[in-house]
């Protein structure tokens, strides 16, 4: 019996794809984010699964980096990462692969907003008419 459990587990994990970053990988891509305004992220798509990209421009603090979907909550590519929230970036040839996470609350998106101001000009905010999230990847 447990020796048909263990197959069943093993076999329920071949399906699935597993990465691991290496410090070297990290150490790349955030050498691949400087003098950068705009990276690649790749994303499964919800309903049809398939990967889908799309260039974006991201804020960069400490061993966070933070993103603004233009339209808000309604952004296509912010609805496929609620549903998987696996995040593929790509700067200069170099990726990262972490899980996002989701701002809402308004004091977080305020700091986002103001990093964009700071990297892109005061009117950054014409860009994305719609501030009601903001997705934060880690990258440690």
């Amino acid at each position: 019996m447990k020796q048909k459990q263990a197959e069943i587990e093993f076999a329920a994990l071949d399906s699935c794809k597993f990465t691991k970053e290496t410090p070297m990988a990290r150490t790349d891509f955030r050498t691949a984010l400087q003098g950068t305004n705009e990276i690649e992220i790749t994303v499964t798509g919800r309903t049809s699964g398939r990967s889908l990209s799309y260039p974006v421009w991201f804020v960069l603090e400490g061993d966070k980096l933070s993103l603004l979907p233009v339209k808000g909550a309604d952004t296509d590519w912010y609805k496929n990462l609620r549903k998987t929230p696996t995040i593929r970036l790509t700067a200069r040839g170099k990726t990262f692969t972490a899980n996002a996470r989701f701002l809402t609350d308004e004091a977080q998106l305020d700091k986002v907003l103001e990093k964009f101001r700071d990297k892109y000009g005061r009117n950054v905010k014409s860009y994305y008419p719609k501030l009601d999230v903001a997705v934060e990847v880690p990258l440690e």
